[in-house]
């Protein structure tokens, strides 16, 4: 090797920069647990009719990823080597094995934000989680266009009187309509602070991660409203955003990181693979009182008879929540959440899954999907379940 001036003159000749050892990198990544994952929520994938999804553990405490994953997946000896045949099957695959979805799949969240939303009207204080608001299956508002036909806003079933926690617990749409939206004697968020409160725990903007691509999903407003339908906002729309719907769309790994900050006690880490390095953090300006509030919530839903009581089993004390998101033109299929914590006394870990696609109405979702890795992580490491 020579170096040479500006000028192009000699300046040294026969330089040796001698190889020099870099140093050990160690990943948070659990490749049995990654793997174990991956398996189990593919397999269920592919026996309930879904297209894809994505699944990934965090620690609540550091932002370290146990796993992370996404399916299909695709075989990246075939580009390494390449194999063009391959290579060209993956790129023209309808079911886009190459799109990381975990961190670049934006969905319609469904009922996984309602713990959010739960935590912003205590902390508002527009409710006591005492106060019980009754859901007998719809509430119905004045339709100014056609005051014969008032506006109907269905529940999923008649829930009878809940409470915060049995609302979240038993996933009540008429309770987050009133708290979302306002309904009656309950006064409502309202969409400023609904958004407001959806980027203090990190949606609408890109998470932070060491692989490039991440997406900053849509939280819906009057502007965004205006700019897509050129249409005012209605209040049909604050009561849709506030049960996920709408045009809300969020990543898997956006969410992780916002159930890490309900289990934490309201801190939002920065996702990372890197053991032991540090990461960013902020806080969402909630009270910890608030938040066990919700997660005494998350916890019914698993040991009160809630909508993730697939979660509830021995060995192993879990919190969670789950949602169900119509998508396509006829809302013809759906998309399948299941959110949560774990161990529900003393958090460490949270985890979400997506589960991508399947026709409207399939029974087995992601909350049964995910307790079979709860089973297996139980008995096979049980390092990550005291």
């Amino acid at each position: 090797m020579t170096e040479t001036n500006a000028r192009g003159e000699l300046v040294r000749e026969d330089i040796v920069d001698p190889p020099k050892e870099g140093g050990n990198l160690k990943l948070s990544i659990d490749a049995d647990v990654q793997a174990r994952l991956a398996q189990i929520l593919s397999d269920h994938v592919r026996t309930q009719g879904f297209q894809g999804g994505a699944g990934i553990i965090m620690d609540v405490r550091t932002g370290e990823l146990l796993a992370i994953t996404s399916f299909p997946e695709y075989d990246s000896a075939a580009f390494a080597e390449g194999d063009s045949v391959a290579v060209n099957k993956a790129n023209e695959d309808a079911a886009k094995p190459l799109l990381n979805r975990a961190i670049a799949g934006v969905y319609a969240p469904g009922s996984i934000v309602k713990p959010m939303f739960a935590a912003a009207a205590l902390h508002e204080k527009l409710i006591d989680p005492e106060k019980e608001i009754l859901s007998t299956g719809s509430i119905s508002i004045p339709n100014p266009y056609f005051p014969d036909k008032p506006s109907i806003f269905k529940d999923w079933k008649a829930h009878g009187y809940v409470d915060m926690r049995r609302a979240l617990a038993v996933s009540s749409d008429v309770y987050f309509y009133a708290i979302g939206g306002g309904y009656a004697d309950q006064r409502g968020l309202g969409i400023g602070k609904i958004d407001d409160y959806a980027r203090r725990f990190g949606f609408g903007t890109i998470a932070a991660f060491p692989i490039s691509g991440g997406l900053a999903g849509t939280i819906p407003t009057p502007e965004w409203k205006l700019e897509v339908f050129d249409d005012p906002w209605r209040l049909g729309d604050t009561y849709n955003t506030a049960i996920g719907q709408y045009g809300f769309q969020v990543t898997p790994l956006q969410v992780v990181r916002y159930v890490s900050a309900i289990a934490n006690g309201g801190t939002i880490l920065d996702a990372h693979i890197i053991l032991g390095e540090r990461t960013k953090s902020w806080s969402v300006g909630i009270s910890d009182a608030d938040l066990q509030v919700v997660r005494e919530g998350m916890r019914a839903g698993v040991t009160g008879g809630g909508t993730a009581a697939a979660l509830n089993m021995g060995g192993i004390e879990l919190a969670g929540k789950t949602g169900t998101a119509q998508v396509g033109t006829r809302n013809q299929y759906m998309n399948s959440w299941v959110i949560g914590f774990w161990p529900y006394e003393s958090p460490k870990y949270a985890f979400a899954v997506v589960l991508e696609k399947a026709p409207a109405g399939t029974l087995s979702g992601a909350a049964p999907a995910i307790s079979n890795f709860f089973y297996w992580l139980r008995d096979a490491k049980p390092e990550y379940v005291q």
